[in-house]
C-alpha cells in the first residue's frame, strides 16, 4: 500500500462523498452489536421449544459459518474498500447484472428485517403497556429512528454505540448471574439449575436432529446483520485497521454471547418452559426470581431490536445510492444531504419499512414470522454473492490478474466452498418447511421483478450491462 492510499483513506471526506465520521469504537460496536438481534433476544424462544439444548450446536454450526463468510468478505474489503461493498463485489466478478440484483436484495433484506425490528419492538412494550396497540408503538419507533439516520453518520454511529454497549453489558451480566446461580444456587431457580438441564429431559436432541436442523434458518436470521461492517467501508476513518480488527473478533463474540449465554440459560431453566414470542433471557429471569432484572432485560432487548433497526436504515441508504451511481437506481438517490446522509434513500426504505407498521395492524401475532422468512432468504442471497465473489477473486490473484489483499482469508477460497454448500442445504430446509416455504414465493417474485427492471434499464442505457473497471483504488 503506498502513502498515498494511506493519506486518502483517512481524509475527512471519502472517495465517494460520505464523511468519514465512524471512528474505531464505534465500527468495533457495530460489529458487536450486529452480531446481537432480535434473532438472538426474541426468536431463540421458539427455536429452543423446536429443538432443545441441541440449539445450541446449531449456532455454533452457524457461527463457524458466518466467521468463514465474513473472513472472505474481509479478504475483498481489504482489496478495495468501498461502501457499496458487496453489491460492488458481484458487480465486480459476477458481472452487472448480479451486482444489481444483489444490491437491491440486500436493500429488502433490510426493509423486511427492519420491519422484524420494529415487530420485535412493539412486542416489548406490549410487555409494560399491554394496552397501546402494537402498530402503533412500531410506527412511533419508525419516526424516531428516521430522525435521527438524518442527522449526520456520527450521530448514527454514536447511538449505535451506546445501543450496542446496553446488549453487551447486559449479556455480560446475565451470563455472569446464570453462572452464579448454577455455581452458589441461590435465587428460586438453585435449586433446579443444573448442567444436566443440558440433556435431562428427553435428551440433547428432544426432538430429534431433524427438527434441531429446521431451526437452522432461524438461526441463520439471528446472524443477519453481522454483514453490516462492509457497509461501513465508506465512512470508517481507518478501513485498513479497523475492518480486520472488527472481523476477527468475530468467533469470540459468537463464543461468548450466542452459545455461552443460551448454555448458561439452557442450565438454569430446563428448555420445555420455553415458548415462541417470548424471549428466553426474560424468562430466565422470571424464573430466578428477580422480576426487576426481568423488567430490564425486556428493556435491553427492546434497544437490540431499535439498534438493528436503526442499522436497516443505515445501509438501505447506501445501498440505493450505490445503486444510483451505477445507473440502476433513479439518480435522485445519489444526492447527499448538507450532512452527507443519502436522505432520500433513508427516506424512501423507512417508507417501505412503514408496511410492517401495516403488518402489526392486520396480523400482529404472524407479522414477525413473515418477514423472518423473508430476511433469512434475502439474507442467504447476499452471504452467497459474497463467498462466490471471493472465489472469483482468489482465482484471479491466484492467476496474477489482481493484487493480493493484505488480509486473506484462511484456507483461501475451500472455506467459501463449504459455506456455500451450507448455504444452500439451510435453502433447502426452508424449501422443505411448509411455514417458510413461503418466502422462497416472495423471493421468487422479487427476481421477476428486478428481471423486468433489468431489461428495462439495458434498453433505455444499453451500456448498463457492460463490465467496468472499478474506480477505486485498490488496497493492499
Amino acid at each position: 500500500m503506498t502513502s498515498a492510499q494511506v493519506d486518502k483513506g483517512s481524509e475527512h471526506t471519502s472517495e465517494e462523498g460520505y464523511e468519514r465520521g465512524l471512528g474505531s469504537r464505534q465500527v468495533q460496536m457495530i460489529a458487536i452489536g450486529g452480531a446481537i438481534g432480535v434473532g438472538l433476544f426474541l426468536n431463540a424462544g421458539a427455536n429452543i421449544a423446536k429443538a432443545g439444548p441441541s440449539l445450541i450446536l446449531m449456532y455454533a454450526v452457524a457461527g463457524v459459518i458466518i466467521f468463514f463468510i465474513m473472513r472472505a468478505l474481509g479478504e475483498l474489503l481489504l482489496y478495495r474498500p468501498v461502501s457499496g461493498s458487496f453489491a460492488e463485489y458481484s458487480r465486480e466478478f459476477l458481472g452487472p447484472f448480479f451486482g444489481y440484483f444483489t444490491g437491491w436484495t440486500y436493500w429488502l433484506m433490510w426493509v423486511v428485517t427492519g420491519m422484524a425490528e420494529l415487530t420485535a419492538a412493539a412486542i416489548y412494550v406490549h410487555y409494560w403497556f399491554p394496552d397501546v396497540p402494537r402498530w402503533l408503538t412500531a410506527l412511533v419507533f419508525l419516526v424516531l429512528l428516521f430522525g435521527v439516520n438524518l442527522i449526520s453518520v456520527k450521530v448514527f454511529g454514536e447511538l449505535e454505540f451506546w445501543f450496542s454497549m446496553v446488549k453487551v453489558t447486559a449479556l455480560i451480566g446475565m451470563i455472569v448471574i446464570g453462572l452464579g446461580v448454577l455455581t452458589f444456587g441461590f435465587s428460586a431457580a438453585g435449586d433446579t439449575a443444573a448442567v444436566s438441564n443440558l440433556w435431562a429431559f428427553d435428551g440433547f436432541f428432544p426432538k430429534g436432529i431433524g427438527s434441531s436442523l429446521m431451526t437452522l434458518q432461524g438461526v441463520m436470521f439471528a446472524y443477519l446483520a453481522v454483514e453490516l461492517v462492509g457497509v461501513t467501508a465508506g465512512e470508517s476513518e481507518n478501513p485498513e485497521k479497523t475492518l480486520p480488527k472488527a472481523i476477527n473478533t468475530l468467533p469470540w463474540r459468537i463464543a461468548l454471547f450466542y452459545v455461552g449465554a443460551l448454555t448458561v440459560i439452557l442450565c438454569v431453566v430446563k428448555w420445555t418452559e420455553f415458548a415462541e414470542g417470548v424471549s428466553p433471557f426474560v424468562k430466565a429471569f422470571a424464573v430466578i426470581g428477580i422480576p426487576a432484572a426481568a423488567g430490564i432485560v425486556n428493556f435491553v432487548v427492546l434497544t437490540a431490536a431499535l439498534s438493528s433497526c436503526n442499522s436497516g436504515m443505515y445501509s438501505t441508504g447506501r445501498m440505493l445510492r450505490n445503486l444510483a451511481e451505477s445507473g440502476e437506481a433513479p439518480a435522485v438517490f445519489k444526492k447527499l444531504s448538507s450532512t452527507k446522509a443519502p436522505a432520500l434513500g433513508v427516506a424512501v426504505s423507512v417508507a417501505f419499512m412503514g408496511i410492517g407498521v401495516v403488518l402489526n395492524y392486520i396480523v400482529p401475532e404472524k407479522a414477525f414470522g413473515y418477514v423472518v422468512s423473508v430476511a433469512t432468504a434475502a439474507g442467504i442471497w447476499t452471504w452467497l454473492m459474497i463467498l462466490i465473489s471471493h472465489v472469483l477473486y482468489r482465482r484471479a490473484v491466484d492467476a496474477g490478474r489482481l493484487p493480493a489483499s493484505s488480509f486473506p482469508a484462511p484456507g483461501g477460497a475451500k472455506c467459501s466452498y463449504i459455506a456455500i454448500a451450507f448455504l444452500l442445504f439451510v435453502t433447502g430446509l426452508i424449501a422443505y418447511d411448509a411455514d417458510s416455504r413461503v418466502c422462497l414465493y416472495v423471493m421468487a417474485g422479487w427476481a421477476a421483478a428486478l428481471g423486468v427492471g433489468w431489461v428495462v434499464l439495458k434498453n433505455r442505457n444499453p451500456q448498463i450491462a457492460e463490465r467496468r473497471e472499478p474506480e477505486s483504488e485498490k488496497v493492499g
